[in-house]
């Protein structure tokens, strides 16, 4: 079992670097950074969604801007589109694709970001909050895996993971997320870090 543990540990790995030389893709990631910094100064916030597992990240990457990441800060205006009885409302009543849109509509508005993600880039309820955003003129980013399933060509900023498997892949979501978070407090709150440059 220590093998296997070593190659789970090395397919990772592989991911990781492979995401490194992607130098376009690190661009992309700084600049999904800067839009949602700018949203933020600009009064406006993000929504965030995803299934499953990435419902977790989704709800993660909210509270690390609604709470605290490293430094002291103000909190950030972020809302996770996942509170259960939204969920199990519009599920009941409008069917379980359309539970993140009617987030999408309750909470959008123009200049809001909304940040989907999505490990195939393909889920139905994902794709009709990404149509809703746009209906708002909300900026859309999605973090998918694989191709990018149809999110590829939906979403204004498409952040993809360079692998196969939904593990690998949300591993390196978390990953980009907490970058994302770091690089938005970087621009908002460059006083926090000075102490790391010297």
């Amino acid at each position: 079992m220590i093998a296997h543990i070593e190659d789970i540990m090395k397919n990772s790995l592989i991911c990781l670097q492979n995401m490194l030389k992607d130098r376009e893709q690190l661009q992309r990631v700084d600049k999904v950074a800067e839009l949602m910094s700018k949203a933020f100064q600009e009064g406006n916030k993000i929504l965030v969604c995803g299934n499953g597992g990435s419902c977790t990240d989704a709800m993660h990457f909210a509270e690390e801007l609604t709470g605290r990441f490293r430094q002291e800060r103000p909190a950030l205006p972020a809302i996770a589109l996942a509170d259960a009885s939204h969920i199990t409302c519009v599920g009941n009543d409008y069917g379980f694709e359309n539970i993140f849109a009617r987030g999408v509509e309750a909470y959008g508005r123009k200049g809001d970001c909304l940040l989907v993600i999505s490990t195939s880039g393909n889920s139905t309820n994902i794709i009709k909050a990404v149509l809703a955003a746009r209906t708002r003129n909300m900026h859309t980013i999605a973090l998918t895996g694989k191709a990018g399933g149809r999110l590829r060509e939906l979403s204004e900023y498409l952040l993809i993971v360079p692998g196969d498997t939904t593990d690998r892949i949300q591993e390196m979501h978390g990953l980009i997320l907490h970058i994302l978070i770091e690089l938005i407090e970087r621009r908002l709150f460059p006083q926090n870090y000075q102490s790391e440059n010297g």
